[in-house]
């Protein structure tokens, strides 16, 4: 049997995908699993365990729906058996019709349903990783056993490196500069005998590089922003003590390589999408807002995200000690 699976679209969702691929290999234990992964992200698929073919598709190579169905035509000689769309938009459906695979299975809000053979019903307010999963419990009508979400890195060399994220594909997840500032100058007083790692995607440049202005210690900061692959990013956290992270990709990436993570949150619902992986996590949240979490992606009431702005140094500070002391 061979299947095919339609990973998400972003970082933080394609690594809680994880738990999925796994569970495909639980139901379906002598079948070939690939993927479909969009080209930004392709690096990432071959950290995923138990993946045979990777293929990777571009937007801007692929435009609109045309060019949605002429890639999965480009996969029909692969004579899939199931193909699994986790995305649940008209284009991952279509291109799942495209690739001639005998089964299609996944959600559909925008109307792709007609290009799938088996549409299955969301669960309501369970996490994003449980969400995934529940297309195979609804297809097999059996529980998956043994959720976890992992990757493996291509290269650990242990170091005693706090890395920080502060950054965020949405506004009102990332750290306002003026508390990540302070925030950096603090952590750096307050654990002398560790260096401290700053992350970020190339869009992250300016924003880390204004954290970092008059910033105490400069001796013991190193700046990665821009600096990483993906791969070279994973092999990076893996390596490193503990991270503190706001909601985003990296945050993901910390608990599904196995190291302690501290997930700092403002808009976002912890209860769907922070780290799935429990052991070695600390969440926190200042919850002192009526309006958290609000799931937006800019703050409408206060122009800055407030929730991020409000979350407690003590609290972070004493996490942090926590990890390191165990470290």
């Amino acid at each position: 049997m061979k299947i095919l699976v339609r990973l998400p679209n972003w970082l933080g969702d394609v690594v809680m995908s994880t738990a999925f691929i796994g569970a495909v290999k639980q139901f379906y234990p002598t079948a070939q699993v690939d993927v479909i992964i969009k080209k930004e992200l392709s690096s990432i698929a071959s950290l995923i365990p138990g993946l045979t073919q990777i293929h990777i598709f571009s937007k801007d190579e692929y435009r609109g729906l045309g060019g949605v169905y002429r890639f999965g035509k480009t996969l029909r000689a692969e004579k899939y058996d199931i193909f699994f769309t986790l995305p649940d938009s008209l284009s991952a459906a279509v291109m799942g019709k495209a690739t001639g695979a005998k089964q299609r299975i996944g959600f559909s809000k925008e109307g792709g349903f007609f290009m799938l053979t088996k549409t299955c019903k969301r669960p309501v307010n369970v996490h994003r990783v449980d969400e995934y999963l529940s297309i195979l419990e609804q297809v097999n009508g059996m529980p998956v056993t043994g959720r976890k979400v992992v990757l493996t890195p291509t290269e650990v060399k242990e170091s005693d490196l706090v890395l920080l994220n502060f950054n965020s594909e949405a506004d009102s997840r990332r750290m306002p500069v003026e508390k990540g500032r302070g925030l950096l100058n603090l952590l750096t007083h307050v654990f002398p005998d560790h260096k401290f790692g700053l992350l970020g995607g190339p869009k992250d440049v300016l924003y880390v590089e204004e954290l970092l202005q008059n910033a105490h210690n400069p001796n013991r900061i190193e700046n990665y922003a821009g600096k990483t692959t993906l791969v070279t990013l994973t092999n990076l956290i893996a390596s490193a003590k503990v991270m503190l992270t706001t909601d985003s990709g990296p945050a993901h990436l910390g608990t599904a390589l196995g190291i302690p993570v501290i997930a700092l949150f403002g808009a976002g619902n912890e209860h769907n999408t922070a780290p799935y992986n429990k052991s070695n996590l600390t969440v926190i949240r200042a919850g002192q807002l009526e309006c958290e979490p609000c799931v937006r992606n800019d703050c409408k009431l206060y122009g800055i995200p407030k929730c991020m702005e409000l979350l407690d140094e003590p609290r972070i500070v004493n996490a942090l000690s926590q990890y390191l002391k165990h470290a």
